[in-house]
């Protein structure tokens, strides 16, 4: 080839592509973040494992795999399982194996249809082996800390009697095509799950007892057969929503059960299930009380219970730690005077101490609870929020998956004596942002302080923009929650890297400023909660690089329900956002999953008086309707009839022409959240040309793949 050719196709070839600034500047980008979740330490401390999900070849769908970080932080992270399957529920053995799920295919059985199995990665390394596989695959697992005990939740079919029963009952309806539930007890949706006709049970992973064929040779890594010994049968679907915890010993079973009340109510009993003999007894249960296990002091003696007390329409949500004697039957409240909600994480090895988080004015640190005298002290001390929290066998450390505005979850170290933070050596690095984090604060109405975050571009906004910022307000969902944790529905840097300022605040009935904080707008949505975020935008707007006369508000769920409200309260946005939105409460309260707890929250008359619908003709502002078909918490009729009075009843309905400045986005395969990525990107997209016609005045180009 001669020089000049050579040059010629050199040359010709198309320059590489510009990397975005920021991974928050490009949605292709933003998706391929890879996401941790869940933090597991081997009982001698050496190891820690994490799952980290990341995105597939085609972009569609995300696929987990389990990786391994150095407790010191001195090796890089690694990748132990990989799969087309991915794998997940990763849980310690006493004797450091590490068993997981996946639903990739067994190498000794390449012709099996593969399902979610029981996989073990032996503890000095080597290749995962199959270790258990069943028909009706098998979900969590949980393994005992100081014994050789695991133990799997895995879905039986309710008539079967036995593992192979089981079996040609799936059969039987995957080969007739059948997915009829006939259903005889509520609820039988659960937020984007039809329930039935399988219920969960609690199985022993014990050694077969099936004798090896006697004499038969193979390599020194064959290890025992295990089967499942079913520990519930007859409990029907009590475990349905409930979670166990394992004693320190393997010997029992504390899980959370449902019980059936008449009028188609329930109510959450403690129950301990006997390893050996299967029985059951009920710990603690109570008229108008839920009750939620914790984990077991390492003694054994003494378990963390959450209790949470049914609501009325004028009594609100609380949820209250207990210590519950195993021996004596005493339940005592731990800590009742430190105003906040705790979550049990895990004992100190010595048991002179409870680890919990607790959300605490936008941030969710970890805090020491003393057993004996309920002494609260605070272990860390910055603007993040802590989960899965893990203690070494030493007692002085602990490790957690920690995350904020700042950044996605990353497994750091924790000194307890000191409060230190480390970030660990992770399986990904920090995106870099393209802007910052400031905290607003207000006063509202009635005196109460308030406060929000505030994520601001890096960018200077020019002269033609007033040298100001156009300002989002975002309204969380729940509505007991709290803006404190990096999320990936609902990220504010995607809206700063277009020159957005986002305000991200705590209204009243939000969490992590005491009960009273949430009981000033129990049963009152459109009141304090209104008033309150109208109060911190208002203060928000007093900064000088905010633009008062371009804004927007955004929220889904209960954040939607605001935004409605909002939009028939107020015509000072210039645009409305609403995702998985409540709009007619009386049609919504018998509708959505859990009819009988929204029955507790509201009764007729607060329906009729914060019910949006009844404003729709005040509406003028401009709104985009999200809503997904298979979304069972806000049924999509919500989203339908919210469609349907703002082009017939609102200030700006369909004209002569057939026009309005209203969209509806609507999603047929998608539940309460926006889960698949490609479908992910098309929100946000049309979410910014949305914003962008009616707060910038730009026009921007929709997503191509709505074929418009």
């Amino acid at each position: 080839m001669s020089a000049d050719v050579q040059e010629e196709r050199e040359t010709s070839q198309p320059a590489p592509e510009k990397a975005p600034e920021t991974p928050f500047h490009d949605l292709d980008h933003y998706v391929a973040i890879p996401r941790l979740s869940g933090l597991v330490l081997s009982p001698d401390g050496s190891r820690l494992v994490t799952t980290v999900a990341t995105l597939n070849g085609k972009g569609t769908e995300y696929g987990s795999a389990l990786w391994e970080i150095d407790p010191a932080g001195e090796r890089p992270a690694r990748r132990i399982t990989r799969s087309a399957k991915g794998e997940a529920g990763a849980a310690f053995a006493a004797n450091g194996d590490l068993f997981f799920t996946s639903a990739r295919p067994d190498p000794e059985k390449p012709d099996e249809e593969p399902v979610n199995a029981l996989w073990l990665l032996p503890r000095d390394g080597g290749e995962a082996r199959v270790v258990l596989s069943r028909a009706g695959g098998v979900g969590g697992v949980l393994t005992a800390r100081a014994a050789d005990a695991a133990f799997v939740q895995a879905s039986v079919l309710a008539g079967s009697e036995g593992e192979e029963d089981d079996e040609k009952r799936r059969k039987a309806r995957k080969d007739s095509k059948v997915a009829a539930i006939l259903h005889s007890a509520y609820p039988v949706r659960f937020w984007d799950s039809d329930l039935g006709p399988d219920e969960p049970r609690l199985f022993a992973v014990e050694r077969s007892s099936t004798e090896p064929e006697p004499g038969k040779p193979s390599t020194i890594d064959e290890g025992p057969s295990l089967e499942l010994r079913n520990l519930t049968p007859d409990i029907g679907a009590g475990l349905r929503f409930g979670e166990a915890h394992v004693s320190p010993d393997g010997r029992t079973l504390y899980a959370g059960v449902l019980k059936s009340l008449p009028k188609a109510d329930q109510r959450s009993e403690l129950v301990a299930i006997d390893v050996a003999s299967g029985n059951r007894r009920t710990l603690l249960g109570e008229d108008r009380k839920d009750f939620f296990p914790g984990p077991a002091s390492p003694d054994g003696r003494t378990l963390a219970v959450v209790v949470e007390p049914h609501t009325t329409p004028t009594d609100s949500y609380r949820s209250e730690l207990h210590l519950l004697d195993l021996e004596s039957g005493e339940l005592r409240r731990l800590a009742p005077e430190w105003d906040r909600q705790a979550h049990p994480q895990t004992w100190l090895p010595d048991g002179s101490a409870l680890l919990v988080t607790a959300d605490d004015a936008g941030r969710s640190p970890v805090f020491r609870i003393d057993p004996a005298s309920g002494e609260v002290s605070r272990v860390t001390s910055d603007d993040a929020a802590y989960t899965d929290v893990v203690v070494d066998p030493d007692g002085a450390t602990a490790y957690a998956l920690r995350s904020s505005y700042l950044f996605p979850a990353e497994a750091v170290r924790i000194d307890l004596a000191s409060g230190d933070v480390t970030r660990l050596s992770n399986p990904t690095e920090r995106p870099e942002l393209p802007g910052r984090l400031e905290e607003v604060t207000a006063t509202a109405e009635d005196g109460t302080p308030l406060r929000a975050w505030l994520a601001l571009p890096n960018e200077t906004p020019s002269a033609a923009e007033g040298g100001k910022h156009p300002l989002l307000l975002w309204i969380h969902g729940g509505p007991i929650g709290s803006w404190n944790a990096w999320t990936w529905r609902w990220n504010p840097w995607l809206m700063a890297a277009q020159g957005y300022a986002v305000l991200l605040p705590d209204p009243a009935l939000s969490t992590g400023y005491g009960q009273d904080f949430i009981q000033r707008g129990w049963g009152r949505w459109g009141a304090e909660p209104f008033t309150d975020l109208m109060a911190v935008t208002d203060a928000a707007l007093e900064r000088p690089d905010l633009d008062p006369e371009r804004t927007a508000a955004m929220g889904g769920s209960f954040g939607g329900y605001m935004a409605n409200w909002v939009a028939g309260h107020t015509d000072r946005f210039r645009a409305i956002v609403t995702h998985a939105s409540l709009w007619a409460l009386e049609g919504f309260g018998m509708t959505t999953d859990m009819a009988h707890y929204w029955a507790k929250e509201m009764d007729e008359a607060m329906q009729e008086a914060y019910s949006p619908h009844r404003a729709v003709g005040s509406i003028s502002t401009p709104m985009l309707v999200i809503h997904g078909d298979k979304d069972y918490r806000v049924p999509i009729g919500e989203g339908l009839r919210l469609w349907y009075e703002l082009l017939n009843k609102s200030q700006l309905p369909l004209d002569e022409s057939g026009r309005t400045p209203h969209r509806f986005l609507y999603f047929p395969d998608e539940n309460h959240w926006i889960l698949k990525p490609q479908h992910a990107k098309v929100w946000y997209g049309v979410v910014s040309a949305f914003l962008a016609e009616h707060v910038l005045g730009q026009e921007r180009e929709l997503p191509k793949e709505l074929g418009l």
